[in-house]
């Protein structure tokens, strides 16, 4: 497990977190009509986001009926596909909210990146996004990818929704990717981590009752423990190396722990990297904040080291 508790959060990384405290969180850990706070969120994005980076290539598709986008960037050459998941507690966002991340992951990993418009609940609850989510890589190894250049990955709920994609990919016998990267992880809908109190006055985005509604409206009747919806649960046997990013401050700290302890039990191969002072998945802000930009550096190198650290 790597730590960056040493170094000193950056003055752009203090301006992001007071920025997503003010304007995201009282979206994402509001109340009210989802509909209404999803049309929020894209427009707050929008007037904040950066450009994609020179050469971007942003293209509509669908994996298997599942509506994704293609990303991919002129000036590289790919030599991986990322499946990617957003996060957004499973009720909003989109590939659009996530652009400036995806448009970077592709510059930094050398990858053509899928990003999936994975169904949300309230409309479409459990298991709808797991459907999809499997569904989207059924298509991608169906179009000719090779599963050995191939990674999932994802940021918050798309962190656990990426982590049930694989465990789906190894009970239904496909051949697994080469890893999974995982961003600030939702891995437990119970919200039984120690760090979802006591670590609730230093998350800038993230409200734990606020997150235990979105839960049961996206589990809609479903246990909380089910494993799908809550991969912490599940048996971890056998699955590709996993990469986990989060921060110390952040509630769903311990969800990111317990799952490396969890893997690691398992026998399946998991390195864990924590930042220190960042906001929940300040991946988000790649290409302005220095940290986030530090953190896709790190995952493209274990990433070609097979997940090895030095």
């Amino acid at each position: 497990m790597n730590s960056h508790q040493s170094a000193s959060p950056s003055l752009l990384s203090r301006v992001a977190r007071r920025a997503v405290r003010w304007l995201v969180r009282p979206i994402i850990s509001g109340s009210g009509d989802v509909p209404a706070r999803r049309k929020r969120l894209e427009r707050i994005v929008g007037m904040t986001q950066l450009p994609a980076p020179i050469c971007t290539s942003i293209e509509p598709t669908t994996l298997r009926g599942v509506a994704a986008e293609w990303i991919s960037n002129g000036r590289v050459t790919p030599k991986r596909t990322v499946l990617y998941f957003h996060g957004g507690a499973y009720l909003m966002g989109s590939p659009a909210t996530h652009r400036q991340l995806t448009t970077r992951i592709a510059k930094r990993w050398q990858a053509r990146v899928a990003s999936v418009d994975y169904r949300l609940a309230p409309e479409h609850p459990f298991p709808a996004a797991t459907d999809d989510a499997l569904a989207a890589y059924r298509a991608l190894l169906e179009q000719g990818v090779d599963p050995a250049t191939l990674v999932i990955a994802g940021d918050s709920a798309g962190g656990g929704l990426a982590l049930a994609c694989a465990l789906q990919v190894r009970d239904g016998g496909l051949p697994l990717p080469a890893a999974l990267v995982l961003f600030s992880p939702w891995t437990d809908l119970s919200l039984s981590g120690a760090s979802m109190q006591g670590l609730a006055n230093q998350d800038d985005m993230l409200d734990p009752d606020r997150l235990r509604d979105a839960a049961n409206t996206y589990l809609d009747g479903a246990a909380a423990t089910t494993a799908l919806a809550s991969p912490l649960n599940a048996d971890l046997h056998g699955l590709p190396p996993v990469l986990i990013q989060v921060s110390d401050c952040e509630v769903l700290l311990d969800d990111s722990r317990r799952l490396l302890d969890s893997l690691h039990a398992a026998g399946s191969p998991a390195h864990m990297s924590v930042w220190h002072g960042m906001h929940h998945v300040w991946p988000l802000f790649a290409g302005l904040v220095p940290e986030a930009d530090a953190a896709l550096d790190e995952a493209a190198t274990l990433l070609d080291n097979g997940l090895r650290p030095a």
